[in-house]
């Protein structure tokens, strides 16, 4: 099964594909897609990680509203779960999955700023510890932060296979400000676009940390205008090995975002 959005031009998300506008490719080999569903109502097991380290001081409240309003938004009761972690220094669970925006919001207003990052291992432990453990769900993480690690364990490329391998799509919103579209910080900024992009999630840039409000406004309707597809692959090897996937559309001036790969089983 794959989870893809589409989005047109400027970023606006298109919600009436049909199965016959696609087509995906494993490895260079055409697949039979044998399932295809709009995913607009189905339910999602949401991790929201928010870096408390020093180097966020400064735009910390702002970030505290637009995550509570977010969760309000966005979570809903009796489908929906939601989970919130925090990093500095160390690695912390504040809330664990809820669908009750209310204790999300209480957890939020806990949260203090303070020390270094370890942002690829919080990013570890929420894919493989909590997301990958919810199951009939779309498995989704949205992290903020400036992208600046200095204290994880984890690195780049193991962070990105523990979301492949738990199927966690991750929406990026820097919170580096200071330069347009992470140009202060360049390689900070190329390494969130990465881990969304290798996911099947998105990476928002904001100019102003107000615009954080409006970032989290197009991760939930996103979420509510999904496709998901499934294709029995004509590769038969249970290897473990890494299987690129791409999905395309014939609709002119269209993107398709999805996760760039899955590990195969072994057996």
């Amino acid at each position: 099964n794959v989870v893809f959005s589409v989005l047109g031009k400027k970023g606006t998300v298109v919600p009436d594909l049909s199965q016959n506008e696609i087509s995906i490719v494993e490895d260079d080999a055409s697949q039979k897609i044998t399932n295809f569903t709009r995913e607009s109502g189905g339910p999602v097991a949401l991790a929201v990680l928010i870096d408390t380290s020093n180097s966020i001081r400064t735009q910390f409240k702002v970030e505290q509203e637009a995550a509570i309003d977010f969760f309000h938004t966005t979570v809903r009761r009796r489908q929906d779960r939601a989970m919130l972690m925090s990093f500095d220094s160390t690695v912390d669970i504040l809330q664990p999955f809820t669908d009750d925006a209310d204790l999300l919001t209480k957890a939020v207003r806990r949260l203090k700023t303070g020390g270094g990052t370890k942002m690829f291992d919080a990013i570890q432990l929420a894919c493989q510890e909590h997301l990958r453990k919810e199951t009939r769900v779309r498995r989704v993480l949205v992290l903020i932060s400036d992208g600046d690690d200095n204290m994880s364990f984890e690195v780049l490329s193991s962070t990105i296979e523990a979301a492949q391998r738990a199927e966690v799509a991750i929406y990026a919103i820097s919170t580096n400000t200071s330069g347009f579209f992470g140009m202060s910080a360049p390689k900070n900024a190329k390494l969130l676009k990465r881990l969304a992009e290798e996911t099947g999630g998105r990476a928002f840039f904001p100019s102003k940390i107000d615009e954080m409000a409006v970032n989290f406004q197009d991760i939930s309707l996103e979420l509510r205008n999904q496709y998901s597809l499934a294709y029995r692959s004509s590769n038969p090897a249970r290897d473990g090995s890494f299987r690129s996937i791409k999905i395309e559309t014939d609709r002119k001036n269209l993107k398709v975002k999805s996760r760039k790969g899955y590990y195969a089983a072994r057996g």
